[in-house]
């Protein structure tokens, strides 16, 4: 947010802050809520750049289609998330790298 817009906002009473500080967030939380949502942004970048479908995806695993919707949404345990980075191809040194980004503040 540009640094005029964010003022008018203030001036208008609004409270301006961060996904951390309105859920109140630790930086150990918030570094766990990045980390997964890196790794799943990872998923669906390898699954798309491989042609497969979700449910291509699932047989692969032995889920279900949902399940690897719920996982490309970040809403999968850090092992579902790692399980399908593995089969999609994924090396341990590619996962490091995902998980060891630096978080882009805004």
């Amino acid at each position: 947010m540009d640094a005029k817009k964010r003022e008018a906002l203030e001036r208008a009473g609004w409270k301006v802050g961060d996904v951390q500080e309105l859920l109140d967030l630790s930086d150990e939380e918030m570094a766990v809520i990045e980390i997964r949502a890196r790794l799943a942004q990872q998923v669906r970048r390898l699954r798309c750049a491989q042609k497969l479908t979700q449910a291509q995806l699932a047989a692969r695993i032995g889920t279900s289609q949902p399940r690897i919707a719920n996982v490309e949404k970040g809403d999968a345990t850090i092992d579902a998330l790692v399980q399908s980075l593995v089969v999609l191809g994924a090396t341990r040194k590619e996962i490091g790298e995902v998980v060891a980004e630096e978080a882009v503040t805004g």
